[in-house]
């Protein structure tokens, strides 16, 4: 695997940090995810509604490749362990509070002189500096702050979220896409250094042409109905017969397309629709006739026509009509394993594909379940070690639920 030879410290819990770290785990890197015994480990656990004592599928979710060690890192005997571990590592992930990384000493300030080549990365709600780095923060309160709400949704809604986390998991990506980039500059360099990634300017970043055209020109972006592309149309769902589909014509070779497809060659003649400027100009008159074409015949009828036609299309799927998708299975793109407290586990496969390799599949670690194993093979601790630095307080007590 690519990342067979990195190994990273994560202190993490939730979506955002463990969904960073999984696709490190998927390329191959020894991920041990380091878990506060405290409080019972990652908070996410514990997640309804598919959860079973120390388990759940939410867990699962973003754990799948890890190992796990019970470390209490604020005892002295944890911290002695840490800095044992830190000695063999490549790098020392968190998604921590912006203050935290500080306070628990897991900078690159705290750790250099236990390994020069160290690379630390923050994932924080909002950075490790400025008015609001001792601030939570959660994915819909960034996705508010940030702008994304008053994009999304009916113009006569209410300000409307995304359906999925899409802060946490863009975040995440960014902070290994960063972190991977320091590892590179480490091992080429010798020296390591700190990534410091925030939801919230990870969601600013999202914003692209829209926020450009914001700060550039003062624009106000309206929203638009039935899920609509804000300056090409026709791009956005529509209602068919029995369901809705998607349409993107994203080039005028597809507007013109889709004109022969649904026998409407005169729309191509309409000085009102002649060309991007235009249809936008002219959207509500465009989608007035667009409409009354696509209610006339069932969702599969036009996906199947348009997609002949070479018009980008696609239905509006549930979420269990999508992970029936042909394209999906021609891929591989469904794993399965089993798990001694929540029986055969079934996910989507990572979409990281890297040729001379398979991505590994081993289900998300028990509480705890390699601290032992991580202590003989990383510290070189013994037996007798283990268990004086165990009655020291260094893996805490046993939790329960």
């Amino acid at each position: 695997m690519p990342l067979s030879d990195v190994r990273i410290l994560s202190l993490e819990q939730y979506g955002a940090g463990p969904w960073g770290t999984l696709q490190l785990a998927d390329l191959g890197a020894d991920v041990i995810k380091i878990e506060d015994p405290s409080v019972g480990g990652d908070v996410s656990r514990y997640v309804p509604p598919y959860q079973s004592g120390q388990d759940s599928l939410f867990f699962e979710t973003f754990n799948r490749n890890k190992r796990s060690i019970s470390l209490d890192l604020r005892s002295d005997a944890g911290r002695e362990v840490f800095l044992d571990l830190v000695r063999s590592a490549d790098g020392v992930y968190c998604n921590l509070r912006g203050d935290g990384p500080e306070k628990l000493g897991i900078t690159y300030e705290h750790l250099k002189t236990v390994n020069e080549r160290i690379v630390c990365c923050s994932l924080s709600a909002y950075g490790t500096d400025g008015p609001r780095r001792e601030q939570a923060g959660y994915d819909y309160v960034i996705q508010g702050r940030a702008g994304w709400m008053s994009l999304t949704g009916e113009p006569d809604g209410p300000p409307t979220k995304s359906g999925l986390s899409l802060v946490d998991f863009v975040a995440g990506y960014v902070s290994v896409l960063a972190m991977t980039a320091a590892l590179w500059r480490a091992r080429r360099d010798g020296v390591g250094g700190d990534c410091d990634i925030s939801l919230f300017e990870t969601a600013m970043a999202q914003l692209t042409y829209v926020g450009t055209w914001a700060a550039s020109e003062g624009f106000v972006p309206p929203r638009v109905s039935e899920s609509a592309h804000l300056s090409i149309v026709p791009f956005q769902a529509f209602p068919a017969q029995d369901g809705w589909i998607v349409i993107a014509c994203a080039k005028q070779k597809f507007w013109e397309r889709l004109c022969h497809a649904i026998q409407r060659p005169d729309l191509l003649e309409d000085p009102r629709f002649t060309d991007f400027a235009a249809r936008r100009e002219n959207r509500d008159e465009l989608l007035v006739e667009l409409r009354a074409k696509f209610r006339s015949r069932p969702a599969a009828e036009w996906v199947g026509l348009l997609e002949d036609a070479g018009v980008p299309v696609g239905p509006v799927n549930e979420v269990g009509e999508a992970l029936e998708d042909p394209q999906l299975h021609a891929r591989g793109g469904l794993i399965s394993y089993e798990h001694p407290t929540l029986g055969t586990v079934r996910q989507v496969a990572s979409p990281l594909r890297v040729s001379g390799a398979e991505p590994p599949v081993r289900r998300g670690p028990l509480l705890g379940e390699h601290t032992e194993d991580v202590m003989a093979e990383l510290c070189g601790y013994d037996a007798g070690r283990i268990a004086e630095l165990r009655a020291q307080g260094a893996f805490g007590e046993p939790w329960r639920a």
